[in-house]
């Protein structure tokens, strides 16, 4: 297996993240949410959840009796995941992979590959999606969710904040740069590496390994999930989220 600069990164992370990650407000109420409306039905379908993380997504496919295989580079991820899936009498495989190098996954395999919010952190950007393309069956789709790049990046040089509450408003100081810092997680203490990819990269490289736009969405939160917190009603200004639908 390559080993990059995110596996090392993200094995940094054990279970307290993990059971933290499954509370976070955006996550539970907006992202996960709207992901899994987009994808719609999963019935009899191969699904491969690529960065799967600590697993919710494939514990929620494999509810709606999805063929799930979960895939994520850091040990530690899978461990967890494996747990939970255990737990919760769930048949989900699960394998430690980086994303750019799915060995023993065979051509054409799957329906869907799911990709939320993992594609602004691989290292081997291009390699990634080469990878999709090659385990997606043909006219199998990729559904990815990523932080949006028009407005956010590094805070300090790149795309800052200025101002509090629901007047925040989002400071473009360098939108191409940096491209790659340290920082620790929301509410962490953990340094991790964060990437900054610009729209061009993203279309540039599902072109190349000829994907083909579907869709492309913006999400909004709704009135109900404004009302959650004044960080879920700002969503309702600026598009943190970025979320596609790409077919082979």
């Amino acid at each position: 297996m390559k080993h990059d600069s995110s596996t090392i990164s993200w094995n940094k992370l054990g279970s307290e993240f993990f059971k933290l990650a499954q509370k976070g407000e955006s996550r539970i109420h907006f992202i996960m949410p709207y992901m899994l409306g987009m994808i719609g039905d999963v019935h009899n379908k191969k699904v491969l959840d690529l960065g799967c993380g600590e697993g919710g997504y494939s514990r929620e496919l494999a509810k709606k009796n999805a063929d799930v295989t979960a895939i994520d580079c850091s040990q530690n991820s899978i461990n967890y995941a494996t747990e939970q899936a255990e737990i919760n009498k769930l048949s989900i495989q699960h394998f430690v992979r980086n994303s750019n190098d799915l060995y023993g996954i065979d051509d054409n395999s799957f329906d869907i590959v799911l990709c939320s919010m993992m594609l602004m952190d691989c290292e081997d950007f291009e390699g990634t999606i080469h990878e999709v393309s090659r385990v997606l069956k043909p006219s199998g789709k990729l559904f990815a969710s990523v932080l949006h790049p028009c407005f956010n990046g590094n805070h300090a040089e790149g795309i800052g904040r200025q101002g509090s509450g629901i007047n925040r408003e989002v400071v473009i100081k360098n939108y191409f740069e940096p491209k790659q810092w340290e920082a620790p997680l929301p509410n962490g203490t953990t340094s991790v590496i964060w990437r900054h990819r610009t729209l061009e990269d993203y279309i540039k490289a599902f072109i190349k390994n000829g994907l083909t736009i579907v869709d492309l969405n913006e999400p909004c939160p709704n009135e109900e999930q404004a009302k959650i917190s004044t960080a879920m009603a700002w969503l309702q200004k600026i598009p943190l989220f970025l979320f596609w639908e790409i077919k082979k």
